[in-house]
């Protein structure tokens, strides 16, 4: 507030504001108001943070900007067009041409595009060394310091102010450091960031030191050569946009500098899974949500106390901050909450009486699949009895298989396997007991599968192996595992008999714990001391053969009493190691890898080497998966949080682990895309309707905001502009629809091709859809009046490709083209069904 406080002193300054998460407090001032409509105030990216663009996810990335944009332009009318994205870590590369025309897709061209000016080796900081003095440069308030601020104002490293005797020497180190960046940018104008991170905390002292230097400089401008201005986003005003042509850049960039800031791909380990799942359980009460109040408008759950859980998590998932876990946690109680009162509306739920009386403890297990597909799977539940039977909601019992958990030995895994149509959730109900089954029939259909133990084996510098191999079947495949290693050996696909060789095992890189010896390995920067070695002294392993599934454990052994165990942790680790999961395979690939850039399309890394740390700088980011391949086969890696990957040798896929508990990933070889199926009939006694997508389709978003802005700018802008209290009721009625494209241009014969669908038709086991709106990304544009802005090109990679239009009879008929993502408002009718 001090900030703005200053700014509405200075009627000529201008500030920019990239995200407003933490202004949340004050936005509802007069003052702030004001700035905004004098042009004073400007929000320039309007997320709700500066998200990292390495490993987030592509959900959480459109809900964060989403969430932010919906804020401001309900509260001020506001809709960003320019983006201030210093902070990514892994989105660009330091390239001799610091700016480009980028493209997101090879498959999008000209349709999505943004004009992208990247940092140099200065990066978003002013300069800090001064040819004048000791102090720093250009940090007139000092450094932070907090909760208790110095009385007598003088913060440690305050820079030298500006006086009568500094003007000058301040004046030409600025105009000497533009001079110098200005080489490296195309354009006529150089955009020098004024500060660093915890900057203009006391921006008083920052404007009363920056506004004399900056008058000085122009008013000497004959002498310096470099007029100066306060940059806005104002198309009139912005530099940027004019000039000479660009280069056009598709690729995705990663930053490479000597450092190889790729530790951060791998850092935080729990928290990114617990972010995962966090979206993972908003999206699903989300969708939920949107069919209840659809089918319900007026109840059972109320509306507006559960708009207020989901928005408690959706902005906990799009925020950072210190109390981070707390406020996902705490968001995901509340949407526990929300899905139990949604769960809990009556469905008929009858016991068969073949079940004895037997069984004491009950348990109701939902189940929602929030994307529109028919899904066939297996859900795991941890339960604490050895015995169960699990029935659907139509009372029929349904296969599933218990046994002893990997986790405890006083837990059990129960594995259900079930079946959903697109956007349906099922009631399962759970019966337990501690007591054995005397008969099959008291047990239901749930099969009991034992382990079988092998002995532990320890390593060897030569191993003996393919003597003795054991084959474990799993559907098309045949994995063969090794009992003189215990390590998987070989992967056979029972079709057409083609066998992959396959070893999978922990290894470990010393980093660097010295600061004097170099940069050290932290939650940033990955610093190898030479090539792996192998982080294990013995193996041990269990296979449990079920009728549901067939799972494999292996413990990982350093010492007698110290073990890595592969399926649930990694740890305890030595000092200064970097544990990885290397999978070894006879695959020729090159060590060319792919992985999912923000699980939006996939990339190709190609190995590189460099002088100074080329293990960490061909490590890459993987959101969701990463694959390797040859001329016949693939293989996939899937995992349920981010982390590093790279593919070191011939043949190698190793995945970074992290100190912290996670979850494994899961090794799916895959050959090819599977094709389209038929839309299956609906189940007779289902409760819910399915809603299916072509399978290249994808649903994004299926949502209620509850934003109560007017679609039409005008008559917004009016009701901001009458001074009425803007508090008004949510609008429960607007759908936020998103579908998106899941291939690209020429990636697969059939599945690449644009789709037509009638989302009346689509939509209509959820309700009668009465209106379609088609809007921007964020929801905040009417797409007919989006206007995209143009560059001129050194690239003649245009083409007269246009956003495809609503085809065929039908007013709801929507054409989607690859790698596209179109949104939309949707209002339904107001009757039930």
């Amino acid at each position: 507030m001090l900030l703005l406080l200053s700014r509405r002193k200075r009627a000529n300054s201008n500030l920019c504001n990239p995200s407003q998460s933490h202004g949340c407090g004050w936005v509802y001032t007069v003052q702030v108001r004001q700035l905004v409509k004098e042009g004073r105030l400007e929000f320039i990216l309007g997320g709700q943070v500066m998200h990292d663009e390495a490993v987030t996810d592509l959900d959480d990335e459109i809900l964060q900007m989403t969430e932010g944009h919906g804020f401001l332009y309900e509260t001020f009318g506001v809709r960003p067009q320019f983006s201030w994205h210093v902070d990514p870590f892994g989105a660009s590369a330091t390239t001799p041409k610091l700016q480009f025309v980028w493209r997101g897709s090879p498959s999008l061209k000209e349709k999505q595009q943004i004009f992208t000016h990247t940092m140099d080796q200065f990066s978003y900081c002013t300069p800090s060394n001064l040819p004048f003095s000791n102090s720093s440069g250009f940090y007139w308030n000092g450094v932070a310091l907090f909760p208790d601020p110095p009385k007598n104002g003088v913060y440690p490293n305050m820079s030298l102010p500006v006086t009568k005797e500094t003007i000058h020497a301040y004046a030409k180190t600025m105009v000497d450091n533009i001079k110098q960046r200005a080489a490296w940018f195309r354009t006529n104008h150089v955009l020098w960031p004024w500060g660093c991170d915890k900057q203009f905390y006391n921006s008083s002292v920052q404007f009363n030191n920056m506004g004399p230097l900056m008058k000085y400089i122009n008013q000497n401008s004959k002498e310096f050569g470099t007029p100066l201005s306060v940059n806005t986003s104002k198309p009139s005003t912005n530099p940027m946009l004019s000039g000479c042509s660009v280069e056009v850049k598709i690729s995705y960039h990663i930053p490479l500098p000597h450092e190889a800031w790729t530790g951060f791909y791998a850092s935080r380990n729990v928290l990114k899974g617990v972010a995962r799942r966090a979206s993972s359980q908003l999206h699903a009460a989300e969708t939920l949500f949107t069919r209840h109040r659809i089918r319900f408008p007026d109840g059972p759950v109320a509306k507006d106390w559960a708009l207020e859980k989901l928005r408690a998590l959706r902005w906990a998932v799009s925020e950072v901050a210190d109390m981070y876990m707390r406020h996902l946690t705490q968001g995901m109680m509340g949407v526990d909450e929300l899905l139990a009162a949604l769960f809990l509306l009556p469905h008929s739920l009858e016991t068969p009486g073949i079940l004895s009386s037997r069984y004491q403890k009950k348990a109701t297990c939902d189940r929602l699949q929030p994307v529109s597909l028919e899904h066939h799977t297996i859900i795991n539940v941890t339960v604490a009895f050895p015995n169960a039977a699990v029935l659907d909601d139509d009372g029929q019992l349904v296969p599933a298989q218990i046994q002893r958990s990997a986790q405890s030995n006083v837990t059990y895994d129960l594995f259900i396997v079930v079946d959903l149509g697109g956007l349906q959730h099922r009631k399962y109900l759970v019966k337990l007991s501690e007591e054995k089954c005397s008969r099959r029939s008291k047990c239901g259909r749930t099969y009991k599968a034992k382990g079988v133990q092998f002995e532990r084996l320890f390593t060897r510098d030569s191993w003996e192996t393919g003597r003795r191999l054991l084959p474990v079947l799993s559907g098309c495949y045949e994995l063969m595992f090794d009992q003189d290693t215990n390590l998987l050996h070989s992967i056979t696909h029972l079709q057409d008999k083609r066998r992959v060789m396959m070893t999978q095992d922990f290894w470990e890189y010393q980093a660097n714990g010295d600061v004097k010896a170099g940069p050290i390995s932290d939650n940033y920067i990955f610093s190898a001391n030479g090539s792996a070695v192998r982080s294990y002294r013995a193996v041990e392993m269990e296979i449990i053969p079920g009728k549901i599934v067939t799972e494999i454990r292996q413990n990982f052994y350093r010492l007698q009493c110290h073990r890595l165990e592969q399926r649930y942790w990694v740890g305890p680790l030595h000092l200064n190691t970097e544990v990885v999961l290397r999978t070894s395979s006879s695959l020729k690939n090159n060590r060319t890898l792919y992985t999912d850039d923000n699980g939006y399309q996939m990339m190709k890394r190609t190995y590189r080497k460099f002088i100074n740390n080329t293990v960490a700088r061909n490590y890459f980011p993987m959101v969701r998966a990463a694959y390797i391949e040859d001329e016949l086969s693939r293989l996939v890696l899937l995992s349920d949080r981010a982390h590093g990957v790279s593919s070191q040798a011939n043949g190698q896929l190793e995945q970074r682990e992290a100190i912290e508990l996670q979850h494994p990933p899961v090794i799916t070889p895959i050959d090819q895309p599977q094709k389209p199926w038929h839309e299956k009939k609906p189940r007779r006694l289902s409760p819910v309707r399915s809603v299916v997508l072509p399978p290249n389709l994808h649903l994004l978003s299926f949502s209620i905001p509850g934003w109560n802005y007017s679609s039409n700018h005008a008559v917004h802008l009016g009701h901001i502009n009458s001074g009425k209290d803007l508090h008004s009721e949510p609008d429960y009625d607007r759908v936020l629809l998103r579908i998106m494209h899941l291939f690209e241009e020429g990636e697969d014969s059939e599945l690449s091709k644009p789709v037509t669908i009638n989302l009346k038709d689509v939509l209509q086991g959820i309700g009668e859809v009465k209106g379609l709106e088609e809007r921007s990304l964020t929801g905040t544009w009417d797409i007919t009046t989006l206007q995209r802005w143009t560059w001129k090109t050194e690239n003649n990679l245009e083409s007269n490709s246009t956003m495809c239009p609503s085809g065929g009879d039908g007013a709801f008929n929507v054409t989607i083209s690859p790698k596209e993502i179109r949104t939309f408002f949707i209002h339904f009718a107001s009757k039930n069904f």
